[in-house]
């Protein structure tokens, strides 16, 4: 059943919003009155806009992605170099969290013969960053939630191809295997060879 009603100001058509799938273009609206499809060119713009922003909200996943990598990357530098140099990766371990943008860093396995461990937690400002990145993901799959909630054939297609583009430009397949050594044949980096969480509505 079709809930057609007024929620236009003035005397102009009313929005057209259906709980049901439908096809409307002229007098659509989305998300409040504002959004109100007056013309085809206006009705283009919306679909445009929607395949955008589907494509922005798989690059803010990239990013969040990237920016964790980073901090690990840069940690593991940090180790790496402490431990070529022959100190003593427990000792140092305070430096080789600040050399990596402020985090802390832990050690572990003291036990004799056990390996030594190192571990990094997140300083407050980068953990902001990835919770920033985190929120504005949030909102924006929410965003797209409601505009799919409203059953509009044509905007659920551009919701689609946002994420075709989206998965395409924006999470592009790489993979690392070990071609020699005792990890021969092992992969590095799973998330890159495709292992990852499959991709939901709020983020």
């Amino acid at each position: 059943m079709d809930h057609d009603h007024g929620s236009s100001p003035g005397p102009g058509p009313a929005c057209k919003i259906s709980m049901l799938w439908n096809w409307y273009t002229i007098d659509a609206c989305f998300l409040s009155s504002s959004w109100h499809i007056t013309s085809r060119g206006a009705f283009a713009a919306t679909c445009i806009g929607v395949v955008l922003l589907v494509v922005a909200l798989e690059a803010l996943r990239r990013l969040g992605r990237e920016y964790d990598e980073h901090l690990g990357r840069a940690f593991a530098a940090r180790v790496a170099l402490i431990a070529d140099g022959g100190v003593d990766a427990g000792r140092d371990a305070a430096g080789a969290g600040s050399a990596s943008g402020g985090g802390e860093a832990r050690t572990g396995g003291s036990e004799a013969g056990a390996p030594r461990t190192v571990t990094f937690r997140a300083s407050p400002l980068q953990q902001l960053v990835r919770a920033l990145i985190h929120a504005v993901t949030f909102g924006l799959a929410y965003i797209v939630m409601l505009l799919a909630m409203y059953y509009n054939g044509y905007v659920i297609i551009c919701i689609l191809i946002g994420a075709l583009l989206g998965k395409f430009l924006c999470d592009w397949m790489t993979t690392t295997v070990v071609v020699g050594g005792a990890e021969r044949g092992v992969v590095k980096n799973a998330n890159a060879a495709g292992i990852e969480e499959p991709t939901v509505c709020c983020g």
